[in-house]
């Protein structure tokens, strides 16, 4: 008898099993992933100790008919491709009918499903590919999964998960990229019984981005689109001042299928051109949206690699649209006031209540203005406490002209109403407190989801100085040999004079040196290259991309190159280092442009040539700075990312001196129940 034998079923689910599940996470992904094939509009995800004890996942999609629910759980058993020619024009999250027999090959799976119109569902119970019940069952439409006691039979897979605490992020990133790439999906995430994320699935991802990485960060993302006649590029990208340590806050996904792309992540960071600080990488959520024809999804087990056609051409496209969109806004980035305001406490939810109701409107009802404020304006300097305590509540007010008005006196919550103050209120009416997302009142606070789910972001916090982009400075003086510090009509500005110089000199270097022509100079002595036998196949490779940027290289010997001449830009005394840090740049990369070139030497030419720190100028050389910074096609960061300036508008400037102090908020122990 023959050695060679055929698997039975379980084995073979097992093996696939461990291509497919590597860990809870995987099992959620497979799970939701079905639920967004199924067109639901609502996944609820409930996990147990990290998904270890149990995971559920619930969705009102189109279920599964009776008949299908078995077979749903034989291998390579899907109702999503038929022939081949769909196996290339896949337009579903799965495919292969891998995801449901490896999962019950390794843990407990129950599942529940109906479909519009049907009397009764269906429930099967399957436990290390065995089918324990398979019945019909009373269910809703839609498809109910749990799964429990993962790895029983494979006990060695457990030695290789991490913490519960590591687990439990994995899964929370996979509902997030899931989320992010279907914001018209509601998904709702509750470990241990307590709610981690909730997103609306009205198809705002701006509110879908505040959910997951917070208010203020919502607030500082773009809207982008682009598209040419294959790709068509839509998400947001967040502002230069807004970045993470890591490349983790970039989501990139295909036809809304959340991928990795070494290359489009490039993309995306060359958008921003020299406006990142080092080391520093941007929250960007971009979706692309293409011809099913122009992907291949199926390269990798947990298809999260894909390959794509004309990938160039998509790389191009992004970094051209983000690039277009950047280039509108003001990057000057503001000093947060709120560091030199005292914290104010959290006022419980029956006071807040009461307030409400016993104070006047012009507290409560007027919008929040966006204009910036500017010392011609008058600044409200105490505003009223409480009424009927027993103490009159006094609000004035100073004049233009540094003369206080006289004082408006409330002894009760009716005087409110009164002309004298209603002309108070006319008066100083955008003076309200800052309430967050154009909120009217004052609410408990809710969780960051909550808050996401129901108010509209505004990305235009700095509208007043956009129109202008960059403000006229006013010399006022130097700091410590190396700020500069200026004025406008909205307030102080801080300036860093050598980033402010470098990205001066960057622009005119990187204009100088795109000028040159393509003449070359011959060496006195030529110039011999010797590298490694794997950078020579490599150099070997790229032969001609080296020429094209005016790098003719000759075989001299079997690792070896001759340099026979060079552009004429090449800066005199540096030809053999500039030759050489081409040459690496292409090893590394594998691709050169005379563009990318000339950008990495000017950015190392401006540097180098900067005003340093520590440095004194006089007059009239930081006001000849001054003037020549909103030349800049960019004046708002160096070449390496660095802030040029940062601005201290007029009323963060009054806060800090408490000229404009902000509510005084009573707390329930100052009050008894007949002050209400």
């Amino acid at each position: 008898m023959g050695q060679i034998h055929e698997l039975n079923s379980v084995l073979a689910d097992q093996i696939a099993a461990g291509e497919v599940i590597e860990r809870p996470a995987s099992i959620v992904k497979e799970l939701v992933e079905n639920s967004l094939d199924a067109d639901s509009k609502r996944i609820d995800i409930i996990v147990e100790n990290a998904g270890l004890d149990s995971i559920r996942v619930i969705d009102d999609g189109i279920g599964i008919a009776k008949d299908d629910v078995p077979l749903a759980f034989r291998r390579h058993a899907t109702s999503k491709i038929s022939s081949r020619k769909d196996l290339f024009r896949v337009q579903t999250m799965g495919f292969r009918g891998e995801a449901l027999p490896s999962i019950a090959s390794v843990a407990d799976v129950e599942l529940t499903t109906a479909q519009e119109g049907e009397n009764a569902g269906a429930m099967i119970h399957i436990r290390g590919g065995e089918t324990l019940a398979n019945k019909p069952a009373p269910a809703r439409r839609g498809t109910d999964v749990r799964v429990t006691d993962l790895f029983y039979n494979t006990p060695a897979r457990l030695k290789y998960l991490k913490s519960p605490h590591t687990e439990l992020a994995r899964i929370t990133d996979i509902i997030n990229r899931l989320a992010l790439a279907n914001s018209g999906v509601a998904f709702s995430f509750t470990h241990n019984g307590k709610e981690i994320f909730r997103s609306a699935g009205n198809g705002n991802l701006q509110q879908v981005v505040a959910a997951i990485y917070g208010i203020q960060a919502g607030r500082k993302m773009l809207p982008i689109s682009g598209e040419d006649d294959d790709f068509k590029v839509t998400g947001y990208v967040s502002l230069p001042e807004l970045t993470r340590a890591s490349r983790q806050y970039i989501t990139i996904t295909i036809n809304h299928r959340y991928i990795r792309n070494f290359e489009l992540t490039k993309a995306i960071i060359q958008g921003y051109e020299s406006k990142l600080m080092v080391g520093r990488y941007p929250v960007v959520v971009v979706n692309v949206d293409l011809d099913p024809v122009l992907v291949d999804v199926n390269v990798h087990p947990a298809k999260r690699e894909v390959r794509l056609s004309k990938e160039p051409q998509l790389t191009k496209l992004i970094s051209q649209t983000i690039r277009n969109r950047i280039a509108t806004e003001n990057l000057i980035p503001d000093v947060d006031a709120q560091a030199f305001t005292p914290p104010v406490k959290d006022v419980v939810s029956d006071l807040q209540r009461r307030l409400k109701e016993a104070a006047h409107p012009y507290n409560v009802t007027q919008p929040r203005s966006t204009s910036t404020a500017t010392v011609s304006q008058p600044a409200l300097r105490e505003e009223a406490p409480s009424m009927d305590d027993g103490k009159a509540a006094v609000a004035h007010a100073e004049d233009t002209d540094g003369e206080v008005s006289a004082p408006v006196i409330i002894h009760k919550a009716g005087e409110l109403n009164s002309a004298p103050m209603r002309e108070f209120d006319a008066r100083y009416q955008n003076e309200g407190a800052a309430v967050p997302f154009g909120e009217t009142d004052p609410q408990p606070q809710p969780t960051p989801s909550a808050k996401a789910e129901n108010m509209e972001l505004d990305v235009h916090d700095k509208s007043d100085r956009a129109q202008g982009r960059f403000p006229d400075l006013q010399y006022i003086g130097q700091l410590q040999g190396t700020f500069l510090l200026a004025q406008a009509s909205d307030g102080l500005y801080i300036v860093d004079q050598h980033a402010a110089q470098e990205r001066i000199n960057y622009e005119r270097y990187r204009k100088e040196i795109g000028q040159v022509s393509p003449d070359q100079q011959t060496f006195l002595v030529p110039l011999v290259l010797n590298y490694s036998t794997v950078d020579a196949m490599s150099i070997n490779n790229h032969i001609d991309l080296l020429a094209s940027v005016g790098l003719h290289l000759e075989s001299f010997g079997q690792n070896s190159f001759i340099l026979r001449s060079h552009p004429t830009w090449f800066k005199e005394g540096q030809e053999e280092d500039t030759v050489k840090e081409m040459i690496d740049w292409l090893l590394k990369d594998g691709k050169l442009t005379v563009r990318q070139f000339r950008m990495k030497t000017a950015i190392m030419m401006s540097c180098k040539r900067a005003i340093k720190a520590n440095h004194h100028l006089d007059d009239r050389e930081a006001r000849a700075l001054l003037r020549r910074l909103p030349q800049c096609e960019n004046p708002f960061n160096c070449p390496h990312g660095r802030p040029v300036t940062v601005h201290f508008n007029d009323r963060d400037l009054e806060k800090m001196f408490k000229r404009i102090q902000e509510s005084h908020v009573p707390y329930a122990d100052d009050f008894d129940d007949h002050d209400f």
